[in-house]
């Protein structure tokens, strides 16, 4: 499987476009994407992670412009984008009425995260289109830490960019659907430092 460098960007966004599959360096963890304006990227994603069909994926934005696209974003929700984001953090936020139903199952919401590097940016807005992401493992098993592994566990990949990640645990992940914010999944950032930031 080849291992493509930061700068290889077009070749990475052609695999994308291409409705392929790679793995990429996030903060938290290594994860695996594909492009979301696609049914057959989805699927083909699905299958290298062996996850099932019901499980939903989360959505890697460019930058907070591309979240809007696809959720509708509230005050509070733009507050926490401002204060946290690029960072460790999925929101779940509502969905827009016209991304299309195989994205999350025709679910009311959606997860968001944003790039969380100048590398991935690129590699989105290249692509033209926001990316499913998933932590870099089989589905129910632990996130794998290194390209080794990831080239062993996902033989079917089609590349993998190089680069290291930092916190090495999945993003906290805020539910900002009703008028109460949750956590839904402890991550590297709390709720006290959040709800600091909203007040």
């Amino acid at each position: 499987m080849k291992i493509y460098k930061q700068n290889e960007i077009d070749e990475l966004a052609e695999i994308l476009k291409k409705d392929g599959a790679i793995s990429v360096p996030t903060d938290t963890v290594y994860g695996v994407c594909a492009r979301m304006n696609s049914i057959k990227a989805k699927a083909n994603l699905a299958k290298i992670k062996n996850r099932p069909s019901t499980k939903l994926f989360s959505i890697m934005c460019s930058d907070e412009e591309q979240i809007k696209s696809i959720a509708i974003v509230d005050e509070i929700a733009e507050k926490i984008i401002h204060n946290f984001m690029p960072g460790p953090i999925t929101l779940i936020l509502k969905k827009r009425p016209e991304v299309p139903e195989y994205v999350n199952n025709g679910e009311a919401t959606i997860a968001v995260r944003m790039a969380t590097s100048k590398a991935l940016e690129e590699l989105i807005r290249k692509t033209g289109s926001p990316v499913f992401m998933s932590s870099a493992n089989k589905s129910g098993e632990p996130p794998c830490t290194n390209l080794d592994e990831i080239a062993k566990v996902c033989p079917i990949l089609d590349g993998m960019m190089e680069g290291n990640v930092s916190f090495g645990r999945a993003s906290t992940i805020v539910d900002c659907t009703s008028d109460e914010i949750k956590i839904l999944r402890e991550g590297p950032i709390s709720l006290e430092e959040i709800m600091e930031k909203i007040n």
